[in-house]
């Protein structure tokens, strides 16, 4: 009889645990937009047989955010983005690289890829969210590179402090039945924990992340290191205020004994400064950044190359404007065909500098002005200048309703003789851009 009552009561307690849970609503958010884009040149390349055509075309995106809340404080959290692709234009290669900020590949971005599904669970020791999600973001706009990961994070608030812990797992090497393996030790990790105050106006914080990755071990080599994340953010007066500084510490070739190459140091710095200052309908600001570049001549040290402004800061319409350029045209270069040429994706390896005018003549119209100015920090083997360039940006931006805005806007580039490269008789050729975007949000 107690076997019986034993086996009845596992019985119950597998039929509690699996019983099925059923949605008791179904919230959708999103945003959706329709763009059109007019670049003069697609290179600064002058009076060359490649200096490249002008080019215009119309893109879009749908982006859909369902939260299926199960319970009060339990919470199924899926993102896809749809048709994110060029009117008309020819579809992308079938391939397995992700692109750069997807869970999904190209071609499956411009079909439906899903990014998120995770579990959002508040209980009564903290919050976590278990799945795949955003990684890449930290404290302010400055250094963030969204991509989704497959992730775990705890969050507990006592008021007005507030701890953050996360596990991401950003490469996984070990045998699937997906990819064979012979080796157990070669995925790459991540381990971050933040901690933040928060007051009335503002907040301040640190992260520390953990960098362990292992894709080349183990013949060759792997890569540790911590990276510093403090900021904070607050509003004095009429004045809103942001600020960040990374720091990257650690070895970025750890080779594995014994071996006959010499350790790669990491020490790698950037920092972020943007006021902006508010009068009724007219507003001031300017922002200061830095990326640090990578010094030639210390063989044994990266100063430059793993740390970046990010993808999801975009200061200008060309300049280092990776969504509203690189995105969707691609790299625009002078005479160095690499990445190191890029002027329109993520900033490295520069000093920017940048101040802004705007007025609000009426509450739904925004108009706003900038000049900016960039130069590199270190010159990179073969080139001779330093000078990225000049650019006039002017945004202007129209809420039609409160989920529906129009903007217009165009930039100016007066090309700087960095993008000349290894030869001064190098020619280049300034740029300008016109972009309108209809942006939809739910």
């Amino acid at each position: 009889m107690k076997r019986f009552w034993l086996i009845l009561l596992s019985l119950g307690l597998i039929t509690a645990f699996s019983t099925s849970a059923f949605a008791a609503d179904v919230k959708f958010s999103g945003e959706f937009y329709a763009a059109g884009v007019y670049l003069d040149k697609t290179s600064l390349r002058k009076d060359t047989a490649d200096e490249g055509p002008s080019t215009a075309f119309y893109f879009q995106r749908l982006r859909v955010r369902t939260d299926f809340i199960v319970t009060p404080g339990l919470t199924l959290v899926t993102r896809f983005d749809a048709l994110e692709r060029v009117w008309g234009g020819p579809r992308s290669s079938a391939s397995t690289t992700l692109a750069a900020d997807s869970a999904g590949t190209g071609a499956e971005n411009e079909n439906i890829a899903f990014d998120w599904a995770y579990i959002n669970y508040k209980s009564p020791i903290g919050t976590f969210d278990v799945g795949y999600m955003n990684d890449g973001s930290t404290g302010t706009i400055f250094g963030n590179s969204y991509a989704p990961a497959g992730r775990i994070k705890y969050s507990y608030t006592i008021a007005p402090f507030t701890i953050n812990l996360a596990y991401t797992k950003v490469l996984e090497k070990s045998h699937t039945a997906v990819a064979s393996s012979s080796y157990a030790d070669n995925d790459n990790n991540k381990y971050g924990i933040e901690g933040v105050y928060s007051w009335k106006d503002g907040k301040a914080g640190i992260q520390v992340n953990y960098y362990d990755y292992r894709q080349n071990r183990p013949s060759n080599y792997k890569a540790v290191y911590y990276l510093f994340t403090p900021y904070a953010m607050a509003k004095i007066g009429p004045v809103a205020l942001q600020a960040e500084v990374n720091y990257a510490y650690g070895k970025i070739n750890d080779y594995e004994t014994p071996s006959i190459n010499e350790d790669i140091k990491l020490r790698e710095l950037t920092g972020w400064l943007d006021a902006t200052a508010t009068f009724g309908p007219v507003y001031f600001g300017g922002t200061f950044a830095y990326v640090s570049g990578n010094d030639p001549t210390t063989a044994n040290k990266q100063e430059g190359g793993t740390l970046s402004g990010g993808r999801d800061w975009n200061p200008c319409l060309i300049l280092f404007g990776y969504y509203e350029t690189y995105r969707w045209v691609g790299a625009i270069r002078g005479y160095d065909n690499t990445a190191t040429g890029d002027a329109n994706n993520a900033m490295k390896n520069a000093f920017f500098y940048q101040g802004r005018i705007g007025v609000r003549p009426i509450s739904d119209l925004d108009i706003m002005a900038s000049l900016s100015y960039a130069k590199a920090d270190e010159k990179p083997t073969g080139y001779l200048e330093d000078d990225y360039g000049i650019e006039m940006d002017v945004v202007a931006t129209y809420k039609i309703t409160n989920n529906l805005s129009y903007m217009l806007g165009a930039g100016y580039l007066w090309t700087g003789d960095y993008f000349k490269y290894d030869n001064a008789a190098n020619k280049i050729s300034d740029n300008f851009m016109v972009i309108n975007k209809l942006t939809l949000t739910f």
